[in-house]
């Protein structure tokens, strides 16, 4: 069972699936769980520094970037995971940051997938999932009455985001009052985006319906959860479980 939560973390202890080995890489503000079938710390490491170094690189010479709420336009020489944050910004309609965790969780996942082809990468809330074997996935939702109850089941196979926004739970910047506004999609920018905007868009629990179908509208987006309170809605390509 993997657990989306932020509260100290704690949701890591137990979290590793069964024949999977999991660790833990932190490099400055990246702190990961992963879980893979070999110890790959070394390598993941290495994977961190280096889209770190490229994404860290590219502010240093534009430094609108990292502070920009508003979707920005890419320079001609733009690609990898900058690129993958601003494209995934424009569809959704803000800033490219808001797509950073997702973003690394995804590209330190295929960096492992050569040595490991079922790995899961888990930053703050923002999972990156490869594999042919079915998961569960908790979704915590903070002081709603809804947490750790319920949760979805995922079938990852070349790739898979399932992340989280939230307005109550965590340190990641949110308009909103969601308990959790989760998103899936292939792309882990694009996932992380979403959910953000997703979450930004629920103030109340009459906004649970609007909002999961404007998110539904963006293309590549597959599916949808969100929890204000006791309340909570589901759209698209979502498989609900209790837990």
């Amino acid at each position: 069972m993997i657990t989306t939560g932020f509260a100290q973390r704690e949701y890591r202890k137990d979290a590793a699936p069964e024949g999977l080995v999991s660790f833990r890489v932190t490099i400055e503000q990246t702190d990961l769980w992963i879980a893979a079938q070999m110890d790959l710390t070394g390598r993941a490491c290495e994977s961190v520094r280096r889209h770190r170094s490229i994404l860290e690189e590219y502010i240093s010479g534009n430094p609108d970037f990292s502070g920009s709420l508003k979707p920005l336009d890419a320079d001609a020489e733009v690609d990898g995971l900058v690129m993958e944050m601003i494209v995934a910004g424009k569809q959704v309609g803000i800033g490219p940051m808001s797509a950073v965790a997702g973003a690394i969780a995804e590209a330190v996942a295929k960096d492992l997938s050569p040595e490991s082809p079922t790995v899961i990468v888990e930053n703050g809330g923002d999972l990156y999932l490869l594999g042919n074997e079915s998961r569960k996935v908790s979704i915590w939702s903070g002081g709603s009455t809804l947490t750790g109850r319920i949760g979805i089941v995922v079938h990852p196979g070349e790739g898979l985001a399932v992340c989280t926004s939230s307005g109550t739970v965590g340190p990641s910047l949110s308009f909103g009052n969601a308990d959790a506004a989760t998103v899936l999609s292939a792309s882990g920018a694009l996932a992380d985006a979403a959910a953000t905007d997703l979450g930004n868009r629920v103030k109340s629990k009459e906004d649970i319906e609007p909002a999961l179908e404007a998110v539904l509208g963006v293309e590549g987006v597959l599916g949808a959860v969100v929890v204000v309170g006791d309340a909570m809605g589901a759209a698209g390509d979502v498989e609900l479980i209790q837990i």
